[in-house]
């Protein structure tokens, strides 16, 4: 780890583009380093039946024969070829089983044939770890950014989310404000939740905010501004919700802002200036966005992912556990440690911020935001749901943090 002694410039050089797949590669191998299945053994009476499974690198192959275990990036460094690549070297490879893309990280267990080329036998991601062992091994490193917490402050803090039980968030993805349907569905979400005992504590509003793209034909700033406002005294009117709830605003990669490239800073300020008026408490954040619930840690992310993770796969993903493509795309993220594993050709990613879309150590909960079906999914004792699309087929979540208790909802 190391730390900037500055801003950093939302234009990265060549070195910055280097360092994140450094980065995302290191990160993964000492994480590898740490699991005993991929340690080698001090004493050969230590190796199991199936042998050391001891990580070699790429270069070392040129000269080792037999059976080995290789970690690397998959690129397409030729067209039509595929190639693992570590810090060392690179390797053409031949996928014989797997659920992976282009850009995604892969432990491989194969041999060099004649030709030069790496034979998979079998292929995985690398294990992931347990997150209390990941912040065990970094000796309590703060990756939140709100000061390192004690054991003691930990416990306390762990008890006091055990007795939250009546705080709930809930959460809504695509509210476009310029879709008649949309808003009135989103007028019966709150007047529901104004007449119960016990109102949320968080609104988690993402975007898009507008049925059309914000890109360089869109001409109707004002006109969203203006439609933040009337959505500002919407909420207004439930005076309940409005002092004591809090409303969090994510804007979508189809947002105003800078492009689609990730991290998207908060909607623009011209934008949101009349909805404050209305509801001075309100907060807009960026997307990705992290939120910390006494001890629990939530991230939250809207991009249409699982659209673009299923079109980038070079096979289609094994059915053999689960035929679910959220499952797997939870799997993938989670294994990654990365909220955004795609090639920087089909999600541009600002190079000197790659940092804010990493997964470690692996957080409580991920809301992913997408377009496609309302699902949950818990993996490895991680929650993670998607509330679906607002506006297309009216549903979302209401997200209970203290038992993580996920409910899918609709109206």
């Amino acid at each position: 780890m190391y730390a900037s002694t500055g801003p950093l410039s939302i234009h990265g050089n060549a070195p910055s583009k280097a360092a994140l797949y450094r980065d995302r590669f290191q990160l993964l191998a000492q994480r590898l380093t740490r699991n005993p299945h991929f340690s080698k053994p001090a004493f050969e009476a230590d190796m199991t039946k199936f042998g050391s499974c001891e990580i070699v690198p790429i270069q070392n192959l040129t000269w080792q024969t037999g059976k080995r275990w290789i970690m690397g990036v998959t690129s397409q460094l030729e067209d039509g070829h595929f190639f693992l690549e570590d810090l060392t070297a690179s390797v053409e490879y031949k996928i014989t089983t797997g659920f992976f893309a282009e850009n995604t990280i892969v432990v491989a267990e194969g041999e060099m044939l004649p030709k030069g080329t790496f034979k998979v036998n079998t292929c995985g991601f690398p294990p992931m770890e347990d997150r209390e062992e990941s912040i065990s091994f970094t000796s309590g490193l703060d990756f939140f950014g709100s000061g390192a917490s004690t054991s003691d402050e930990t416990r306390k803090l762990a008890e006091m989310e055990k007795k939250a039980v009546n705080d709930m968030f809930v959460v809504l993805s695509d509210i476009w404000l310029d879709d008649e349907k949309t808003m009135g569905k989103l007028t019966e979400v709150l007047e529901g939740y104004e007449s119960v005992e016990v109102v949320p504590s968080l609104f988690i509003l993402m975007g898009s905010f507008c049925s059309s793209p914000c890109n360089l034909a869109f001409h109707s700033f004002a006109s969203l501004r203006l439609q933040f406002g009337k959505l500002g005294k919407m909420i207004a009117q439930y005076p309940r919700l409005k002092e004591q709830s809090r409303f969090l605003f994510i804007p979508s990669p189809d947002d105003a802002g800078p492009s689609s490239v990730l991290p998207r800073p908060a909607l623009p300020k011209y934008l949101i200036e009349e909805l404050q008026k209305e509801i001075p408490n309100a907060l807009f954040m960026t997307n990705p966005c992290r939120i910390k619930f006494y001890s629990q840690e939530i991230v939250v992310f809207r991009r249409d992912l699982l659209y673009r993770m299923r079109r980038s796969c070079l096979i289609p993903p094994s059915t053999a556990e689960t035929s679910d493509d959220f499952s797997h795309l939870v799997a993938t993220i989670v294994h990654q440690s990365h909220l955004c594993p795609l090639p920087l050709t089909i999600q541009p990613i600002s190079w000197n911020h790659d940092h804010s879309l990493h997964l470690f150590p692996t957080p409580h909960t991920i809301i992913l935001g997408d377009r496609s079906e309302q699902k949950a999914f818990n993996y490895g004792g991680v929650t993670c749901f998607n509330p679906g699309s607002f506006s297309n087929e009216h549903t979302f979540v209401a997200y209970r943090p203290c038992n993580r208790e996920v409910e899918l909802s609709a109206i």
